[in-house]
């Protein structure tokens, strides 16, 4: 029986000298734990001079794949270089070749996940990647394994820091979009093109993968319905806060009788949800089963060594499934083939602000093109006097999207609207 296991970390960014030093750093205490001893026995990286943050000591860099392709000794190989290529071929190619692989790279899987997996499963090799979402928080990890007794109905979450920051800071401060997104930026919490995050691109990904864990279907990136936060407004907030609810960039995922529902957007929720309480860059995924009722998983969900922890997890499982010879158990991610639901097939409540002549009748004539497309109110309020016209805000009981969208059209039509300021989706009431 062996009794070293070989690493080569290929990429070496922040994330990937995370792990080099996470591994470095507790190898002692790894070994006790997993019997055997780790040995990170090569890097890859495209600019093999680049200064490190870590002394690499006789550990050879490299700049071809084929020096770790090649070297029957790595058993696994730790994918952090990101995007789709060459880290898709460099995958396949590991897996085909026996080794097992962990990957960080959601952008991948959200588009290629099923083909990796079929790779994986036909070769016998492990593929794990519970740091493709929520970084440390083991929520990958519960979906496949903790919570697969029970049918999943909804998996919820806050999984973008970086707009969960944003976000907090309007709430507490009453501040603009713009300069808080430049102060996270200066700060590093957000990229200097930040249109990933604050588009909600970086979120469906996520979703992506999420959906696919939960309800065992491929669902890609494009089946996703995305809307980023970048037109919500400090008064959006305030008037949200003012009827009990927080605004949040959530993922949301949910099977229906009509299929599978994956959609990432700015969402109201009320502030009894705990989800509604998560601040600054944490993250939180709040998942519902039919039998174990409902779970919220929370922490970091980003950053070096918070991801770094979830890839050096995985290592340590596949380390014993080698042990104990059961690598490849966990191959079989899909099995179900579920439909998604166009976005216009799904039912969820509505909060609008609208601007609108402050004059006898003016509720009525609304109420009246809302009902002809089956759009009821739950509640009305009157928030502001602007230059004569009034304010009203509203919030719908549940509704087909595709007559909310009708509905919001003809109301775009009438003479006593001067403007539709916001249309916001409302979750977990």
């Amino acid at each position: 029986m062996m009794d070293t296991i070989n690493i080569a970390i290929i990429g070496m960014g922040t994330v990937g000298q995370g792990v080099a030093i996470m591994l470095l750093k507790q190898s002692e205490l790894l070994e006790k734990q997993l019997g055997y001893k780790l040995v990170l026995k090569r890097i890859l990286e495209k600019f093999y001079d680049k200064q490190l943050d870590f002394d690499r000591g006789g550990i050879p860099i490299s700049g071809e794949w084929q020096d770790v392709l090649g070297d029957p000794d790595i058993h696994i190989v730790v994918e952090t270089m990101g995007g789709i290529e060459p880290a898709k071929t460099f995958i396949t190619e590991a897996l085909r070749s026996g080794k097992h692989v962990v990957t960080a790279n959601k952008d991948l899987l959200a588009l290629h996940g099923q083909e990796l997996f079929a790779v994986a499963k036909e070769s016998g090799a492990d593929l794990y990647f519970e740091a493709s979402v929520g970084g440390a928080i083991p929520i990958l990890y519960s979906l496949r394994q903790n919570l697969t007794s029970d049918p999943i109905q909804e998996v919820m979450g806050i999984v973008n820091g970086t707009t969960n920051y944003i976000l907090t800071r309007m709430a507490d401060e009453g501040g603009d979009f713009s300069a808080i997104l430049a102060d996270a930026q200066r700060l590093g919490y957000a990229e200097v093109n930040p249109a990933s995050d604050v588009e909600g691109t970086d979120s469906g990904r996520k979703a992506a993968i999420l959906s696919s864990l939960a309800f065992h279907s491929q669902v890609t990136l494009d089946d996703v319905y995305i809307q980023g936060i970048t037109e919500i407004t400090r008064e959006d907030i305030l008037f949200a806060e003012q009827m009990g609810y927080a605004i949040k960039l959530l993922a949301i995922c949910k099977e229906t009788a009509g299929g599978i529902e994956a959609r990432v957007h700015p969402t109201l929720l009320p502030k009894s949800h705990p989800l509604s309480t998560v601040q600054d860059t944490f993250n939180a995924i709040f998942v519902k089963g039919g039998h174990f009722g409902e779970v919220m998983l929370y922490g970091r969900g980003a950053g070096r060594f918070p991801t770094a922890c979830a890839i050096l997890g995985d290592v340590a499982e596949i380390v014993r499934n080698i042990r104990f010879n059961c690598s490849g158990r966990l191959t079989r991610v899909y099995g179900r083939e579920k439909g998604i639901v166009p976005i216009d097939d799904v039912e969820t409540r509505f909060f609008m602000r609208l601007l609108l002549a402050d004059m006898p009748g003016v509720l009525a004539v609304v109420t009246k093109a809302l009902s002809k497309y089956n759009v009821s109110l739950e509640t009305v309020n009157q928030m502001d006097l602007i230059e004569g016209d009034a304010e009203l805000v509203f919030v719908t009981h549940l509704v087909r999207e595709g007559d909310m969208r009708r509905a919001l059209e003809e109301i775009g039509r009438l003479e006593v609207t001067k403007k539709i300021v916001t249309v916001l989706r409302v979750e977990g009431v």
